[in-house]
């Protein structure tokens, strides 16, 4: 059978080469664009670099692949022919090349750390515990405007007037978790819990809200947390049927600053298979694909896949992510709730599986801005088992509160902004207007080499991802995914060369940014350039491979991870058929509290929150 699999492979080389040939006879080659001598449009001097003109978004041919011919093109890929020929011919044929005709001087910056700015003179005028007893007493009731997520304040507000006590609050949650499962299509959001667990830690907030001495702002909150964090007593499968075969003994950082706090872990969440593609298919039978719940029969996007969904369906108001190609902005944006991506090693990463030590940040999925913030300054500081954010600057939420936006520069370069689907440019469009009627204004930026960045972040995160993985690849390979197979063979083909000049790629992004924000306080960009795609029949059975959308939905996520910048989603509005569409804000590093800043206005944006198709209401 298999020689017959390669001979149909084969066939479809020509035809895949005359399509290339045709696009680029009317586009032009994305190679031939290159002129090693001339200046780089809006670039500023960036030091020893053959300079060259702005390269074109290059033609692409790669085709969703399920079933038949995913099993097909899997088993070809991890051939000779598949690496000798098939694969290096789509990475040409996809520009994955595109480092190998580039001549970068940089030195290389392997580790997007960026010390902190010496900030002389400047004191805070209000306490971090201040600014968020502010968003508290200030939030909005959530029955007040029609649908509401609820929130951390709405479970505060339950617990002080002793209306509802964390364990009646648990003992809800515990029969959700047994209802949504049994549900057709199932949610698939929390795929580990643990009923007695569970009732521990809410047993225990109870008490301390009796004797009102409480932890934090998250004692007795719902939180979950992904699956490549460990969590005691969980297995730390990550996405996967062959880890974490025992149960774990010891917490991620995270994890443990969580219960030091208070919070309620009421298990770990679905995730795309090791943290490989952006739309959450997992069809192993650990996992399932977890539903989105505006659109059951759409996906969450991925990697956390099921933190965002259990956070939209209303299972908790807090879950932890990770995000190193827009891991937990794109699902959040999918799933119309709120993401925030850290500074890269704001929040401590000690823990999770170190898949791509580069590119990966951590960062809360909430119902609310609000609800990021109290996250992120609870879990944000420097963590000395964790080597990356050791020397950051303290984490605060200055100015948030802020009545306007006056005297804030927000950047948009508008030919990347508007590379998405219409209705999602037409919402975003009137969202950048909205901030400007605060009294921000919006300065026009280029960012420049966005094709480079595209592909030096590919080349970063699955170059690191097969090193990583190279002995799970070798014993384990027939356990894995179609996906995770197809992605890993595709990672073995970039070199040690590639892998250098990405890093230089990096040195000089990593200096346009810095020249940019000296002239603006953030970028503005959609979060997404498409809504939630479909799921398909056969993705349940064999998942999917869709190269075109997976970079498609990175498009205004790479640059963030592969420079280590901070990066904040808010849902903004939904399209014709009712999914939800988000908007973006990216700061210089350290400075998530811009974003939380502008996130808290951008959210009076949308009048109207829809409910979720699938929405579970823990307080009711």
């Amino acid at each position: 059978m298999a020689p017959v699999l390669l001979l149909l492979l084969v066939a479809l080389l020509p035809a895949a080469a005359l399509y290339l040939c045709c696009v680029r006879r009317h586009t032009g080659s994305a190679a031939a664009t290159l002129h090693p001598r001339d200046g780089v449009d809006g670039a500023g001097d960036c030091g020893e670099r053959a300079r060259r003109l702005p390269l074109a978004s290059s033609p692409q041919w790669a085709p969703r692949l399920c079933g038949f011919w995913l099993r097909l093109f899997v088993h070809a890929a991890n051939t000779a022919f598949g690496q000798i020929l098939l694969l290096p011919f789509l990475l040409r044929l996809n520009n994955f090349s595109l480092m190998r005709s580039l001549d970068i001087h940089e030195d290389p910056t392997f580790i997007p750390e960026v010390a902190a700015e010496i900030t002389e003179g400047k004191s805070e005028t209000e306490s971090t515990s201040d600014i968020i007893k502010q968003l508290i007493d200030t939030r909005p009731d959530s029955a007040s405007h029609g649908f509401s997520f609820k929130g951390i304040k709405d479970y505060l507000d339950c617990y002080r007037s002793g209306k509802l006590t964390p364990s009646q609050v648990a003992m809800n949650i515990i029969a959700l978790l047994e209802d949504c499962d049994k549900s057709t299509p199932p949610l698939r959001a929390i795929v580990q819990w643990d009923r007695e667990q569970i009732m521990l830690m809410a047993e225990a907030s109870t008490t301390r809200y009796r004797n009102k001495c409480t932890l934090s702002y998250l004692d007795g909150i719902p939180v979950c947390l992904k699956e490549e964090f460990k969590v005691v007593p969980y297995h730390h499968r990550v996405g996967t049927v062959y880890l974490g075969t025992e149960p774990e003994t010891e917490d991620a950082t995270v994890a443990k600053k969580l219960r030091e706090a208070g919070a309620m872990i009421i298990g770990v969440s679905n995730m795309h298979e090791l943290g490989t593609g952006t739309t959450g298919c997992n069809p192993n039978r650990y996992h399932k694909i977890p539903r989105n719940p505006y659109k059951p029969n759409h996906f969450t996007g991925g990697s956390s896949s099921g933190s965002a969904a259990a956070v939209a369906a209303g299972l908790c108001p807090v879950a932890i992510g990770t995000d190193g190609g827009g891991s937990v902005r794109i699902p959040a944006s999918f799933c119309g709730v709120v993401g925030l991506k850290g500074t890269f090693g704001r929040i401590s990463g000690h823990g999770s599986l170190p898949l791509s030590y580069s590119t990966v940040s951590v960062g809360p999925i909430c119902t609310s801005v609000a609800d990021a913030a109290i996250v992120y300054s609870i879990l944000a500081e420097p963590d000395p088992l964790y080597p990356y954010g050791l020397k950051q600057p303290k984490a605060t939420l200055s100015d948030m509160c802020a009545p306007d936006l006056k005297g804030l520069k927000l950047g948009v370069d508008w030919t990347f902004f508007k590379a998405c689907d219409a209705e999602i440019l037409s919402i975003c469009e009137k969202a950048v207007e909205y901030l400007q009627n605060l009294g921000a204004s919006v300065v026009e930026v280029s960012l420049p080499e966005m094709e480079e960045v595209k592909v030096a972040h590919a080349i970063c995160i699955l170059s690191e991802m097969r090193d990583f993985l190279q002995p799970d690849f070798n014993k384990h390979f027939q356990e894995m995914n179609l996906e995770t197979r197809a992605s890993l063979a595709l990672g073995s083909q970039f070199t040690a060369l590639d892998y250098i000049t990405a890093n230089r790629q990096r040195t000089r992004s990593m200096r346009f940014l810095r020249e940019i924000f000296t002239t603006v306080n953030c970028i503005l960009t959609p979060a997404i350039a498409s809504t939630a795609p479909r799921i398909h029949e056969s993705d349940l059975l064999t998942g999917s491979s869709n190269i075109s959308f997976t970079m498609r939905s990175m498009r205004f996520m790479q640059l963030g991870n592969f420079t280590g910048i901070p990066g904040l989603v808010v849902p903004v509005g939904y399209s014709t058929v009712g999914l939800p569409i988000g908007f973006q804000v990216m700061a210089k590093w350290w400075d998530e509290a811009v974003l939380l800043r502008i996130g808290l206005k951008l959210e009076q944006f949308r009048h109207q929150t829809k409910k979720p198709s699938i929405y579970y209401d823990v307080l009711a």
